[in-house]
Order: structure tokens, then C-alpha cells, then sequence
């Protein structure tokens, strides 16, 4: 049977994508520049750009253009605990203070990141958290209303966004990128520390099967943190624990 004229285009954008002839955040030529290679129609194009973003090998962002969707992250060797039961293992308090709890729309850098469109709409938030009355981490949070409806409603003084999402969904798969960074003003502000100081910065992607559920980022100043982690190696190797 010949296959349909939309999924032989299709198959040969996947081809390129699996081959690294467009690697992982690279962008595709535009439709037009597809039409004129093909020549095939526009809605032929479309369609095939369409189910490949719907299967999450692309990511299409308004008004920029489409590309080839970051990979979901493999299994980790590593666990990295919650900012909660970090403290609490020590023996301190710990507390938080939220700062920001709001609704925002997804520029293109942030959609590429969320694997929206941009413009879409995400929850927002900023929570402060301490040991001891100290603050240790600086939590800014964007997060997908589709996957965690409720997410504004909840009192993030009682239940960090981190335990809230992993009651919400469970074996996420999850990316952290872990950087050396100076304060820019206003964290130096709320972590009561000189700007430019230094940080330790956790940036963490959190998917599920439905899409990227939180992008998560968590400064910590440099002389008040240390970054505890512990390794499986083996066939048993599980997931990072903090997922969220």
C-alpha cells in the first residue's frame, strides 16, 4: 500500500532529527523552505510538523518557529532531597515565605522551556525558603495550569510546590543543570546577601507523559548550602527522588 504523501514527509523529517542532521534544540528550516524541498502543499507540511510536535520529536513556538524538542532526561545515578527534608534531617526548622504567586504568559525562551506556545498562560511562583529563620533557598517556580490546575490555590507556607506536584504525579522524569552563579539584585535581596555574592544555582525540568509539568529555578548563596547527594550504581539504579 503506498503510504500516505503527509507520513513519507514525516518519516524523513524524523530521519533527519534521529540522524543529527538537526540536532536536539536546533531549529527547522521554515514551511516554506520545507514546501520548496518537498514540493508538496503547505497543509501537507503542516500535518506532518503537527503529529511530529504531537508525539514531542518537535516543539513548535508561535511566532518563532519549529525545533527539535529536547530529549526527555535518562535515569539519574544521582537523589537530590527536598529543600524540606533536608532541614528537617538536620534537626533544624524549616519555613517558607512566598513572594510571588501569579499568572504569567510564556515568552518564546520560557515556551521553549515548557514545550508551549508561546504566549500560553503558566502559573508563577516565588517562595523564600529558611532553616532557622535563615534563608537558604531562593525558589522561582513556572508551572503548566494544564498539569496542576490548583497549583494558586495552595498555601505554600504548609506544603512546598515540591510535595504538592509529586502528590499530583507520580515517576516523573526529570533534568537538573547545576551551576556556579553570582546574586543578581533582587535574589541577593530576599536571601539577605550582598549582590554578586556567590551561588549555587539548580535549574530543574520536571516532565511527565502529558508535557513538561514545572521548570524550577533554586539559588542557594554559597556560604550557607552544600549540595549532599548520593549515588546507586547497578541495574537498580532509581530516579532523582526530588522530581519536582
Amino acid at each position: 500500500m503506498t503510504q500516505p504523501l503527509y507520513r513519507r514527509i514525516k518519516e524523513a523529517i524524523r530521519a533527519r532529527v534521529i540522524e543529527g542532521d538537526w540536532p536536539e534544540g536546533s531549529q527547522l528550516p521554515s514551511e516554506n523552505r520545507l514546501l520548496e524541498e518537498f514540493g508538496v502543499s503547505r497543509m501537507t507540511v503542516h500535518r506532518a510538523l503537527r503529529e511530529l510536535t504531537d508525539e514531542g520529536l518537535l516543539a513548535r513556538v508561535q511566532g518563532v518557529g519549529t525545533f527539535v524538542a529536547e530529549r526527555r532526561p535518562g535515569v539519574s545515578v544521582v537523589e537530590l532531597r527536598s529543600i524540606a527534608d533536608e532541614i528537617t534531617t538536620r534537626g533544624n526548622r524549616h519555613a517558607a515565605r512566598v513572594e510571588v504567586l501569579d499568572e504569567v504568559t510564556a515568552d518564546a525562551a520560557l515556551a521553549r522551556q515548557m514545550n508551549l506556545p508561546e504566549g500560553a498562560r503558566l502559573w508563577h511562583s516565588i517562595v523564600l525558603h529558611t532553616e532557622n529563620d535563615v534563608p537558604i533557598q531562593h525558589e522561582e517556580r513556572w508551572v503548566n495550569p494544564v498539569l496542576a490546575p490548583d497549583y494558586p490555590a495552595q498555601d505554600f507556607t504548609r506544603i512546598t510546590p515540591t510535595a504538592y506536584l509529586s502528590g499530583l504525579h507520580a515517576a516523573p522524569d526529570v533534568e537538573h543543570v547545576i551551576e556556579a552563579t553570582a546574586a543578581p539584585k533582587a535574589i541577593a535581596a530576599r536571601l539577605g546577601i550582598a549582590r554578586n555574592d556567590p551561588c549555587l544555582r539548580l535549574t530543574r525540568r520536571t516532565w511527565v507523559d502529558r508535557g513538561v509539568v514545572t521548570l524550577a529555578i533554586l539559588t542557594h548563596p554559597g556560604t550557607r548550602f552544600r549540595l549532599g547527594t548520593r549515588f546507586r550504581a547497578g541495574p537498580g539504579t532509581m530516579p532523582l527522588a526530588a522530581g519536582f
